[in-house]
């Protein structure tokens, strides 16, 4: 204790300073976090006291059909979306590390869609550009090919939502411009002197030492995936349509809490989420070690 008094004594002054940002990890963090987790274990509808159930929540989620289906959607979108957008962020990446002029407004016009692909206006617009009547079979009926509702159709109204995923590839791609940006010339030089062309540059070199970032953009774009909610449920009005083709995880999860008020059941899902999401990041980086190759 007086050893806890003496720590006291000589930092109140950080400790005042850091108070605001503790309040907030308190009140909004932790304690929600705790009130969630023992929700998970009740059958709550906000209109009545929570009701004490166990791990009834948790057992019932492996004999719903729909609970399935929209982890087979999630898992779809996350295990597509993902590596098409990085691949894609790292091409573009490349492209614009080679010197090209008026890089800085290529960097920030390729940046935009980021900020602005999630976003309920972006998601509206894209419900529009690949309707019946949309932009998108105006084109191709240019080319003398049919297109189709691609919403409206559950063959292809996931893969819509995954070219838009891929469209946002702003943020990824300024990483890896960073990343290509550290990379030393003489290593490029020695390999050129040594016979390699570009495509054995690439391999030897360049994605060898962009191993770091790719982890980096690998791990923050799969917990953004996961998370992802705004598109789905405009694209398909909130109804994880058609025949729940886009019923992403959050998306069930909202409407177990704000449409059918099993807040309890919710609860449950928001947990095996976050479970899900650290289980797979710990994954990553455990493997990560046999792959992943830092500059000494």
């Amino acid at each position: 204790m007086h050893s806890l008094k003496n720590v006291w004594e000589r930092n109140w002054v950080a400790y005042l300073f850091l108070s605001p940002w503790l309040i907030g990890l308190l009140c909004l963090s932790i304690i929600p976090m705790g009130a969630s987790l023992y929700l998970s274990f009740t059958r709550y509808d906000m209109f009545s006291s929570p009701e004490w159930i166990g791990l009834a929540n948790y057992t019932e989620m492996f004999k719903d059909t729909k609970y399935l289906d929209s982890v087979k959607v999630t898992l779809s979108y996350v295990l597509f979306s993902v590596p098409l957008q990085l691949m894609f962020a790292l091409a573009v990446a490349l492209l614009l590390n080679r010197g090209l002029r008026g890089v800085k407004m290529y960097r920030a016009v390729y940046y935009i869609p980021s900020l602005f692909g999630g976003s309920v206006a972006i998601a509206l617009l894209w419900r529009q550009l690949f309707g019946g009547e949309g932009i998108i079979n105006k084109v191709l009926e240019t080319f003398g090919i049919q297109g189709t509702n691609w919403i409206s159709s559950p063959d292809t109204a996931l893969s819509t939502l995954i070219i838009l995923s891929v469209w946002q590839f702003g943020s990824p791609m300024i990483i890896f411009l960073a990343g290509l940006k550290q990379i030393p010339v003489e290593l490029y030089e020695a390999a050129k002197i040594d016979g390699a062309g570009k495509i054995r540059q690439f391999f030897s070199v360049t994605l060898p030492l962009l191993t770091p970032i790719i982890l980096f953009n690998l791990v923050m774009q799969i917990i953004h995936a996961f998370q992802a909610f705004t598109p789905a449920y405009i694209v398909s009005g909130g109804t994880g349509g058609p025949l729940d083709s886009t019923l992403f995880y959050t998306l069930y999860l909202y409407q177990k809490a704000f449409t059918h008020f099993e807040m309890g059941y919710a609860a449950a899902m928001a947990w095996i989420l976050l479970i899900t999401v650290a289980f797979i990041t710990a994954l990553i980086f455990i493997t990560s070690k046999k792959w992943v190759h830092y500059q000494e």
